[in-house]
């Protein structure tokens, strides 16, 4: 009887946090449409009812039923990654395939298929406690990034290796084999660096070179000097309460602002409560999905649930720290509040998955050790 009561509340914490994450959402949308025209937010209302329904398909069906589809799942989003470059740029890059009058992003099912992959793989400790048995788990996430990368998409393409390390992390990899990693890793910036596009590297500069007197150029910083202009114009208590009319609209106009920028919205309509309270939501979302994943004996749920929320949390913060200027802006959305399908629809199949997860018959309240599956 107390398991079922921790399971639902668990599952309630998790609902109720995307359902005020949604709303949000919505809100700075729809702050969006008010200040630069358009109708978004009911668009997006039309994504969150496919998102519903993908949600409701990941948490009816018992996730173990994916594991053989893992691997197959895998090479199909890394054929579609190889597919956008058969396509027409768009905004000079090449990250969308059409279908019909809608675009689908293939690098968004990249991220649930890595996960699905690593999870089937990792699930026995003979795969990753050696040097040669990290190799596999490195190829599949080095594959999808550089494929990302080349888009050019370099918010999207810093997602997977916190997932592939908070995954190893869990399954046991040795430690020692995972700094040596990241020193390897962090030997390899500048490389990095020079692969990087010329765009990609104004952004990083921009960080170091801040304005603070007038307002610059297009491309120049022009989206950091905004949406810093956008939360100031929020202050404490947002323009929701305070009422404040905006006297000249254009001089807020924020690219992308309903899209990579929508924490802005929400604290220009809901001033700094409202980005403070945006994140206190989402850390209570991570939580529960940690405690999800702790609380489930079976490995390959633990190392789903594991995914999921490393996902979700990188994504959050180098999503808002690029907002306030801490982190280049790298075009990446934030989780259930930014407009967009491919983005919502997936991540709304994560939360199914993960809802799916903390019901089944091998979630354990008191949590277990990780039981791998070859002893």
């Amino acid at each position: 009887m107390g398991q079922g009561r921790t399971i639902s509340g668990a599952m309630c914490v998790l609902l109720a946090c995307t359902a005020l994450l949604i709303w949000l959402g919505l809100s700075g949308i729809q702050r969006g449409d008010e200040l630069e025209g358009g109708s978004y937010a009911s668009r997006q209302i039309v994504w969150l009812v496919l998102g519903a329904g993908s949600a409701a398909i990941a948490w009816a069906l018992p996730y173990q039923r994916l594991k053989p589809w893992s691997y197959p799942f895998y090479v199909a989003a890394v054929a579609l990654l190889v597919a956008v470059y058969f396509f027409p740029a768009k905004q000079g890059a090449r990250r969308w395939i059409p279908v019909g009058p809608l675009s689908v992003q293939p690098s968004e099912l990249a991220k649930l298929a890595l996960i699905l992959a690593l999870g089937h793989y990792l699930m026995f400790r003979r795969n990753h406690r050696t040097v040669l048995g990290l190799i596999p788990p490195f190829a599949m996430t080095v594959i999808p990034v550089l494929l990302i990368l080349k888009e050019p998409d370099l918010g999207t393409s810093l997602l997977f290796f916190p997932v592939l390390y908070a995954m190893l992390f869990i399954a046991g990899a040795k430690r020692w084999h995972l700094m040596a990693t990241v020193a390897a890793g962090i030997a390899l910036l500048p490389v990095l660096w020079i692969c990087m596009s010329a765009e990609q590297k104004s952004r990083v500069t921009a960080v170091f070179q801040q304005h603070d007197g007038g307002k610059p150029d297009p491309g120049d910083g022009y989206h950091l000097y905004q949406s810093k202009q956008l939360l100031a114009l929020g202050g404490t208590w947002g323009s929701e309460l305070n009422g404040m009319p905006l006297d000249d609209l254009a001089a807020y106009r924020l690219p992308a602002g309903r899209t990579d920028f929508v924490y802005c919205l929400v604290g220009e309509r809901y001033g700094l409560w409202g980005t403070l309270g945006t994140l206190a939501v989402f850390s209570c979302f991570v939580i529960t999905g940690l405690h999800v994943a702790a609380a489930t004996r079976d490995p390959f749920g633990r190392l789903l649930a594991t995914g999921i929320v490393a996902i979700l949390t990188a994504q959050v913060l180098i999503n808002t720290s690029m907002t306030v200027g801490l982190s280049p802006i790298t075009g990446l959305t934030l989780p259930l509040m930014s407009y967009g399908g491919s983005s919502l629809v997936t991540t709304a199949f994560s939360i199914g998955l993960l809802l799916n997860i903390a019901r089944s018959p091998g979630f354990d309240v008191a949590g277990q050790p990780f039981q791998f599956g070859d002893e």
